[in-house]
């Protein structure tokens, strides 16, 4: 039913036009309606060809001979029947000029598709200059005209012209996919007006080509198209006949038109495989369901090895309760005796030194404050590395190649700064055009917003920047981006897209109205309808409104609507006017069906800037332009914001944000340092009675021990500087933290150890200090070397800034170490000093007298462990619970990891308070496309051979797994290839250039410039008949490298829109030879918003070039090194995504390797106590990252070099208890571990996690995001997490699986019935948890004046 009143509509139509007024006498085959040229016409004011008007002719065809058949041949071969005679024709020799003129411009357009441009000519031949052209031609209005002799003659202003139906949408349909390669888009953008080509119709594409409005139309067309079978009557038969399908050759030297410009050539492409889904067992997560079977495994595991243990210890009976334990045995193994050995010799060599320290400490002070000093004035040397690239992308690595590659042959990716300008809250309001019809206009695109828009883009064009150091003002002229004019530009010719340059930047043009008469309507246009008109078609250089404005922009380039426009409203298309594909994708992905431009929520204003090496004078321009823009667009922000949202950046803001916000969260660092140094100083003091408090606080000791962390600190990194390395704002922000929490951990075992040790019988001083520090030092020399072997090995990553990192913190470690060992030592002698002497602590000039302390220091953490938290945990009921508990977590842990998010998206770089979130909130909600990606051919492919050329190009005869086509099909599937709009070709718009019906190549055939080339706008008399090439065909090798330069730099007009300056110019990089050493073809992405999506999107795009590289390279004489790589300006900064998962694990592998391996050496090859310290680090890693996934920290290498760092604060959680643990005389596994977490356990706590927790909460105060996400949350999580496995796991697993005590032969060791029994009765009573403070206090009572040490617990 609806297709019967389409039918009696257009039937009715036809015959309400034969209504019309006629001129047209005789409607007979063999009659024209119109014959030679009458001059211009008048009605016509603005015309981009000659505006010459046929006369009025009801008359015999003339027979076409001479000159004007041989034209005819050429222009329109159809029209030629046979020989001379019977050849006859509608046309003059000047006529038939005119229309191969009017060919030729659509044919540099369409000619890349054959079938499309002969339909599209046979059109105009058959109208101009059909013999029958009366029987389907009605002319409707004429006016006088008088010729130069004085003979009156009618003038054609205005006629119908009938066509079948079937003929004309075969036509139009073999058309309405040609591409335009320099765009990206559609030729029937350019050829349907206000339509587009998303709109277009065969109706509407034929009514644009008769419009005289539409600058190259002289006259007024009528198209009726007649329902097919049947007549509009008064003896008119409509035009009919075969159209070449655009999947037909039109001869057997001739090809079909390209799959890229006709669906029907397309073969059928197999989509490529989508993104795997989630791994599932059944309905939950794969992941989750393994995660849970390993934990009830090692559970299951866990319980039956406790059962079996329990089992055989009943099996031999319950023994009677154990005497005291006799001194442990020698050792009887070798790996025993060798641990013992080796631990007697560490002891014995710290001892000695211990003693000679202590007994010069001001020489030692001296000779490692001029170390020290002497190596931290390398520090005048040391450079802040702050590029991001330098960062983050090895130098080696593959982006930072590419990357180098296309700067060299292309120059650096040009710089944007952008302004996105929303109105919310205004209303939108309806418009009523007399010629486009009715449209919704947002409240954002209002004359009063575009105008405070204009006035924004007029300030910033005539700003100016101060640049101190060429000592200069900088104009926009100066840095701007200018494609049309890069040698000298002016401000016209800086690109900038805007919906302003609609209008061409110019408030009179939109402020312009004109009287518009549409059939019966008339009616005021404004700028409303050239706005409607562009953003459809946005390569007219001239509107069909009475305003005949153009829609190109002031610089001469197009504006893309999708560029200066976000937000609309609209669908993803199949592909022009509906058609579809193979498997039902898109042709065109991104482009909106149905998109409403006008309704848009936000306007986009673009300026594209040249970048420069940071070495070139000009970068300092182009950084004081773009500081000077942000200073105007601020100040428009804050004028504006009552009615507008304006969101900006330039291309330095990402940069200068993040400097901003280090310098102001530096006072954040500061105070968490100074909160750490007040704890290390009041911690460390043991204080006995109120009076003495001056005397037995440790504020000096503190002050100097973290004097010694500092300057190891500056030492490393000045050593490193004068090594050439440079530094960056990471490494000064985690490397103090980390070196501060190993070095606070080795100064409180130290002076706690000293402290709560009695000197004995006529021991000096100096031995007591050598002793003390003989017990302590072989456990700091264990976590020491493993960090400094771990850290060394970290420094393999090839992540400049990891490998950095791993370097200062091993060399500063390694340092820290050597100076505890020697200033520390030192001072803890000094202050030994002072304190027998009872001097006061910072001014030791003044004192309180001789006399000891009344009794033991307040002591709080040692007696907790000691009297109830040990008891607990070692309970034989607590222990079982805390294994499963642990090995929960731990799976649980491993499930999380398998989700933590990787990447760094851009927000989390900024404070909370930057101007550059709106931005990034901005653009993810109305961005509209992606960045440009280019595909980039390396040298040794051979461009100008018939191959090469068929390998590239998209056009008829081109290869169907050409570059260009498989890029093509790659965007039917964005998903995938997250890629949008098609690669703009060189090669194609070349070989278009070339066709010789077209005005584009040209060469002087005579004259002063033989041989030389001629421009499309020149019409001397020594270009005509000087095409470059005498048929459609490829060039020769010769004529490729000729005519080559020719296209890059000859400038697009509207006599040869094909032409490469602005578009390619650059495109292309060739030596002196004339050899292409590199080339590019640019598409466009996918919007992307987050970094998981730039990393998909770039390997996406490394696939596809891989694929692309594949079928290059078999192309004959392509050299095997030719290689395909995509490019764009993000890639650089997200390709270590690819590979940090891999790297993060291989580097946290390498740093566990020596844990375990120096503890195995150390620890006297106790394989025992070394696979604990690796299990309990590997655990602390795994619990570590599954959290972050839980607190929303994702990974990087940011959280990769704070995970290195947690490698060493782990070793300093676990390897002290171990060390313990080993060395203990206790008799059972239990009590082993119950003593060495009391001893060991109160000291980690102490000097690791109290050291670290005060300064890390005071970083949840800073504005950086990145501080509060990889500082606070991360290093709270790797410090609670460490300090859990350390304080309640390690000893736990010790217990069960720590090595047998060396006890001597015939007693039973490790965990037997009466061992168990033992852990199991842990109480206050149990011989294990003795106050040994007890005995320590008598022996103190006895002799007060040798115990002048103060202890603390």
């Amino acid at each position: 039913m609806p297709g019967s009143v389409a039918l009696a509509g257009a039937v009715l139509g036809t015959f309400l036009a034969l209504a019309a007024p006629t001129f047209t006498s005789i409607h007979r085959a063999g009659y024209c309606a119109f014959y030679g040229e009458c001059g211009r016409n008048p009605e016509v004011n603005i015309s981009l060809v000659s505006s010459t008007v046929p006369c009025l002719s009801n008359t015999l065809a003339r027979v076409a001979t001479g000159p004007l058949l041989a034209l005819l041949r050429t222009v329109c071969p159809e029209l030629v029947r046979g020989n001379a005679e019977t050849t006859r024709v509608c046309c003059s020799l000047a006529q038939l000029s005119a229309l191969q003129l009017s060919v030729a411009l659509s044919g540099t357009v369409l000619s890349r598709c054959p079938a499309c441009a002969r339909n599209f000519a046979n059109l105009y031949c058959n109208n101009i200059c059909s013999p029958d052209q009366s029987l389907f031609t009605n002319v409707t209005r004429v006016i006088n005209h008088t010729t130069a002799h004085g003979t009156p003659q009618l003038a054609v202003v205005e006629y119908q012209c009938f066509y079948q139906q079937y003929f004309a949408d075969a036509s139009f349909t073999s058309c309405r996919g040609v591409r335009l390669p320099a765009t990206g888009g559609y030729a029937i953008d350019t050829m349907c007006g206000r339509y587009g080509a998303r709109l277009c119709t065969t109706q509407r594409w034929l009514d644009f080509q008769g419009d005289k409005n539409n600058g190259l139309a002289p006259l007024q067309i009528n198209f009726q198209l007649v329902p097919n079978g049947t007549r509009p009557g008064d003896a008119i038969v409509p035009l009919g006949g075969t159209a070449w399908r655009c999947s037909q050759a039109l001869s057997a030297q001739e090809q079909p038109c390209s799959c890229q410009d006709c669906a029907e050539s397309c073969p059928p492409v197999v989509a490529p495989p989508t993104p795997q889904p989630h791994f599932l067992l059944g309905n939950p997560k794969g992941a989750l369901v393994l995660c849970g079977l390993l934990f009830g495994h090692l559970a299951l595991v866990f319980i039956v090895a406790l059962l079996c243990q329990r089992w055989r210890a009943k099996k031999k009976g319950t023994a009677p309760q154990p005497a005291p334990a006799p001194a442990p045995a020698p050792a009887t193994g070798c790996s025993a005796r060798l641990g013992d050995a080796s631990h007697r010799v560490l002891a014995r060599a710290f001892r000695r030194w211990g003693t000679l320290v202590a007994g010069h400490p001001v020489t030692v002070l001296a000779l490692v404050a001029v170390l020290a000093g002497g190596l931290s004035a390398g520090l005048v040397t040391l450079r802040l590395t702050t590029d991001p690239v330098e960062l983050w992308s090895a130098p080696g690595s593959r982006a930072r190649q590419e990357k180098a590659f296309y700067d060299q042959h292309f120059g650096p990716f040009f710089r944007t700064n952008q302004v996105i300008v929303t109105a919310p809250g205004r209303p939108s309001s309806g418009y009523e055009s007399v010629v486009l019809g009715a449209k919704n206009f947002s409240g954002v695109l209002s004359e009063e917003v575009l105008r405070a828009l204009l006035e924004l883009q007029e300030r910033l064009a005539a700003t100016t920047a101060w640049a101190p150091v060429a000592g200069r003002e900088v104009t926009l002229s100066d840095v701007c981006y200018a494609p049309l004019n890069p040698t000298q530009p002016g401000l016209a010719d800086c690109c900038v897209n805007s919906v302003t340059q609609y209008f061409q930047n110019n408030g009179t043009r939109l402020a312009m109205t004109a009287t518009q008469t549409d059939g019966k309507k008339t009616g005021t246009v404004d700028w409303h309808d050239h706005l409607i008109y562009c953003v459809n078609s946005p390569l007219s250089f001239k509107d069909i409104t009475a305003l005949e404005l153009s829609c190109m922009a002031e610089y001469g380039g197009p504006v893309f609507p999708y560029i200066a426009f976000g937000g609309y409203p609209g669908k993803r298309r199949a592909s022009p006017g509906g058609v579809g594909t193979a498997g039902g994708m898109s042709r065109h992905p991104l482009v909106p069906a149905g998109s409403e431009y006008t309704e848009a929520e936000a306007l986009i204003v673009t300026y594209s800037l040249n970048n420069f090496p940071r070495d070139d004078p000009r970068h300092e321009w182009v950084l004081s332009w773009e500081r000077r823009f942000l200073e105007v667009v601020g100040d428009f922000q804050r004028t504006h914001g009552p009615n507008l949202s304006v969101a900006f950046m330039a291309e330095r803001s990402l940069e200068d944000e993040i400097n901003r916000t280090t310098g102001e969260d530096i006072p954040v660092f500061a105070i968490s340092y100074l909160v750490v140094f007040a704890y290390i100083a009041l911690a460390l003091g043991e204080y006995t009675a109120w009076r003495r408090v001056l005397v037995e606080s440790k504020v000096t000791l503190a002050l100097g021990g973290i004097a010694v962390v500092l300057g190891a600190v500056f030492a490393s990194m000045g050593f490193l500087a004068l090594l050439g390395l440079p530094s960056s704002l990471v490494i000064l922000e985690v490397v103090p933290f980390l070196v501060l929490a190993v070095g606070a951990d080795n100064i409180f075992i130290f002076v706690q150890e000293y402290q709560q040790s009695q000197r004995e019988p006529g021991e000096t001083r100096e031995q007591h200090i050598g002793r003390v520090l003989a017990r302590v030092a072989p456990s700091m020399l264990l976590c020491s070397l493993s960090e400094v072997i771990c850290f060394f090995l970290g420094a393999l990553s090839s992540m400049p800034a990891v490998r950095t990192f791993a370097l200062t913190a091993a060399v500063a470690i390694a340092f820290d170490f050597l100076l505890q060992m020697s200033g520390f030592v030192a001072l803890l002698a000094l202050d030994a000093r002072r304190q027998e002497a009872a001097r006061f602590d910072l001014c030791c000039c003044c004192g309180m007298g001789k006399g000891g302390p009344a009794g033991p220091g307040a002591r709080l953490l040692r007696p907790l462990l000691h009297r109830y938290y040990t008891p607990l945990l070692l309970h034989r009921l607590a222990r079982p619970v805390v294994v499963l508990l642990f090995l929960f977590l731990a799976c649980a842990g491993l499930y999380f990891t398998l989700q933590v998010p990787v990447g760094l998206d851009q927000e989390l770089a900024m404070p909370k308070d930057s101007y550059m979130l709106q931005y990034f909130a901005a653009l993810n909600q109305y961005l509209a496309v992606g960045v440009p990606t280019y595909f980039v051919t390396t040298g040794g492919y051979n461009f100008s051979s018939l191959d090469g050329m068929n390998s590239i190009c998209s056009s008829a005869g081109c290869a169907t797994d050409s570059l260009t086509h498989t890029i093509q099909y790659a965007t039917r599937f964005p998903n995938v290839s997250y890629l949008a709009i098609p690669a703009t070709s060189w090669v194609d718009d070349f070989l278009d250039w070339l066709n010789p019906t077209s005005r584009c190549c040209r060469i002087h055939r005579f004259g002063n410039l033989t041989g030389e080339f001629c421009p499309s706008t020149s019409n001397n008399a020594t270009c005509l008949g000087g095409q470059c090439l005498n048929a459609t065909r490829r060039p020769t090798v010769e004529e490729f490298e000729q005519f080559l330069p020719w296209f890059l730099h000859d400038r697009p007009t509207l006599q040869c829109a094909k032409g490469g300056l602005g578009a390619y110019d650059t495109a292309v990089s060739m030596d002196a030879d004339g050899t292409i050493l590199a080339s590019r073809f640019m598409a466009y992405q996918s919007p992307l918003r987050t970094s998981q999506e730039y990393t998909a999107a770039l390997r996406a795009a490394r696939d596809l070039a891989e694929e692309i590289t594949s079928t290059l390279r078999r192309v004959p004489g392509t050299h095997p090194d030719f290689r395909v790589f995509p490019y764009t300006v993000t890639y650089v900064y997200y390709e270590q995504y690819l590979t940090v998962v891999a790297e993060g694990v291989i580097t946290l592998a390498l740093c566990l390797v020596p844990t375990f391996v120096v503890s195995f050496l150390l620890l006297g090859m106790d394989l025992r106590s070394s696979a604990a310290t690796l299990l309990t680090i590997a655990m602390i890693l795994l619990d570590t990252v599954g959290a972050m996934t839980l607190w929303d920290v994702p990974y990087n290498a940011v959280a990769l070099i704070n995970l290195v760092a947690a490698v060493g604060i782990s070793v300093e959680f676990v390897s002290h208890i171990t060390c313990a643990f080993a060395h203990s005389t206790k008799p059972g596994r239990v009590e082993r571990a119950a003593e060495a977490t009391v001893d060991m356990g109160s000291k980690v706590v102490a000097g690791v996690a109290m050291t670290n927790l005060p300064g890390i909460v005071v970083l949840a105060f800073a504005k950086a995001q990145l501080i509060q996400i990889f500082f606070f949350r991360l290093n709270l999580i790797i410090t609670l997490v460490g300090l859990a496995h350390g304080l309640v796991f390690l000893p736990v697993l010790l217990s069960y699986m720590g090595p047998s005590p060396r006890v001597p032969a015939g007693d039973t060791a490790g965990d037997t019935a009466n061992g168990a029994e033992q852990g199991v009765g842990l109480a206050l009573g149990n011989p294990c948890f003795e106050d040994r403070d007890k005995d320590e206090d008598e022996d103190k009572d006895k002799d007060k004046d040798k115990a002048m040490a103060p202890r603390q617990g």
